[in-house]
Parts: structure tokens; C-alpha cells; sequence
């Protein structure tokens, strides 16, 4: 699965790669992707499609800057996350 990105007028932003939602709000949204973490940071952002199967997502709001870290192996679920 590639990871790809397409930010269209710093308002919608199609991403490709994605494997998990680490967390997210208003201002915020931070994605675990193929090639590592991805920072979203922005202004009424809003996560509208995810999928992690096909590995592709949609947020909309004012993007503001996207910043990647550190490639990590995202294997723990939900209840993963939560028991740790």
C-alpha cells in the first residue's frame, strides 16, 4: 500500500497509507501511516472517511501544517491500547 497525499486548498486533504487513528480533535489529528506518524494541525478539522483496510481517509478544515515522525510499527487495536 502506497502512502500518498493530496491537499486541495489547504481545506481537504485525501491521504492514502493510513493504518491508524492515533488521536484527533478540533485542532488536531495525528495518523499512523506506512512511512511513520503524520501531525495534521489545522483549524475545524474533521476526519469525514477512514478506512483502514484500504488504508484511505478524508479530513476537511483549515490544514494548517503536516509534519511526519518517526516510522513506527502500529500493531495494537483499540483494546490494545486501552489494557496497556
Amino acid at each position: 500500500m502506497a502512502n500518498n497525499l493530496i491537499l486541495e486548498e489547504r481545506k481537504t486533504l485525501h491521504l492514502s497509507g493510513v493504518t491508524d487513528v492515533d488521536c484527533f480533535n478540533d485542532n488536531e489529528i495525528r495518523l499512523y501511516t506506512e512511512l511513520g506518524t503524520l501531525t495534521v494541525k489545522g483549524k475545524d478539522l474533521h476526519i469525514n472517511e477512514i478506512s483502514v483496510e484500504s488504508g484511505n481517509a478524508l479530513v476537511e478544515g483549515e490544514v494548517c501544517s503536516l509534519v511526519y515522525g518517526d516510522k513506527v510499527s502500529r500493531k495494537l487495536g483499540i483494546k490494545g491500547r486501552l489494557l496497556k
